[in-house]
């Protein structure tokens, strides 16, 4: 049976009411994620100068040398590899203050997304990322050691000397059917990583599941348009229909939009005194609000899309006229504000993958 990496956010609680022992575990966590974009940073620094290093017109010849290693490579300077070397900066600079296991997880993490974008950097087309102080701070599955909580609703997570709990709310989306096949040794947990974002802590479990299996004819093509007017228009065979509505997903959106200018204006006029985090608080509400509006339409949208294929038998999507939509929406700035046309493609791949399903874009 297929097997697929799925990541899965959960937010975290610490169960602590002693207020001293709470902040000397939140200092810990902060410093952890601060060094943790710093050391991230100086990894890719090291990995573009170490390519780049033969283009360096204002070194002298002799100093044009390779960067690999000499055991490996004749005339090499490196006496480990690529991978190992930026290690051992982190070893230098980081050791008494991140985990080991943290700085071996976030080299790998951090060479392999340099080399799959590698060329691009090469070609200017991308630049260096600038990691942010919300950076996830990664760890092994060995680092952490589960159990169910006394309320039967929760479940308690040793991590970094630090214990934590689960906050599943009302768990719409089955994570704590997932977090029991995690304690009981059902589910393999793979890389994961613990993030602080807006003073709240989530744990991104990675997780490896079986592939679903279906009854899908690869033969069969389900063509499906992407738009303003109806986000998604699927055409499999004679049968046609449409997937969300203009009303529904851009009416809206531009509702929300509206109503944040309305309160941008108003707090010129609103009394100072609490400071600009205070003044401008509701602006970040309604930026939030829209962000999650859509992101929960573009999930709806997709889950829709692969279930009627999955029913349908459909083994491959073709996003039609896709490329030639995308260069128009760049000339526009409205469709490209407000068209997401992006997310609702990757989030379309990543459904399809889980099913099986091939996904061609023409």
């Amino acid at each position: 049976m297929e097997k697929i990496i799925l990541t899965r956010k959960i937010q975290l609680v610490i169960p602590c009411k002693d207020r001293e022992i709470l902040k000397s575990y939140y200092d810990r966590l902060y410093e952890f994620q601060r060094h943790t974009c710093k050391a991230a940073n100086l990894i890719h620094t090291h990995l573009f100068i170490q390519d780049r290093w033969k283009e360096m017109v204002y070194l002298a010849e002799d100093a044009k040398i390779s960067l690999a290693d000499h055991k490996k490579k004749e005339g090499g300077v490196l006496n480990t590899s690529r991978m190992n070397s930026t290690y051992r900066q982190l070893s230098a600079h980081f050791l008494k203050v991140l985990p080991s296991n943290t700085m071996s997880n976030l080299n790998q993490a951090v060479y392999r997304t340099y080399q799959a974008n590698r060329d691009l950097y090469w070609r200017g087309e991308k630049s260096l990322p600038n990691y942010r102080r919300d950076i996830p701070i990664p760890f092994s599955s060995r680092e952490m050691r589960w159990e169910e909580a006394g309320d039967g609703k929760n479940f308690l997570l040793y991590l970094f000397r630090i214990p934590f709990k689960t906050y599943l709310g009302r768990d719409r989306s089955e994570l704590k059917s997932l977090l029991k096949k995690i304690v009981k040794g059902e589910i393999a947990l793979r890389q994961s990583a613990l993030q602080i974002k807006n003073n709240k802590i989530y744990l991104l479990a990675s997780v490896e599941v079986e592939k679903a299996k279906h009854s899908l004819d690869k033969t069969l093509i389900a063509e499906v348009a992407l738009s303003l007017e109806y986000p998604l228009v699927i055409k499999i065979g004679k049968d046609e229909f449409q997937i969300g509505s203009k009303e529904e997903f851009l009416y809206r959106r531009l509702s929300i939009q509206a109503a944040r200018r309305r309160l941008q204006q108003a707090c010129a006029y609103r009394s100072g005194g609490k400071g600009k985090e205070e003044r401008y608080k509701c602006l970040k509400h309604y930026k939030e609000k829209e962000k999650n509006y859509i992101e929960e339409k573009l999930h709806l949208y997709s889950r829709r899309l692969i279930d009627y294929c999955v029913k349908a038998g459909a083994g491959t999507i073709l996003l039609v006229n896709q490329s030639y939509k995308e260069e128009l929406a760049k000339e526009d700035p409205m469709l490209l504000r407000n068209w997401s046309y992006y997310g609702l493609k990757e989030k379309i791949a990543y459904k399809a993958k889980m099913a099986g399903i091939h996904v061609l874009v023409e």
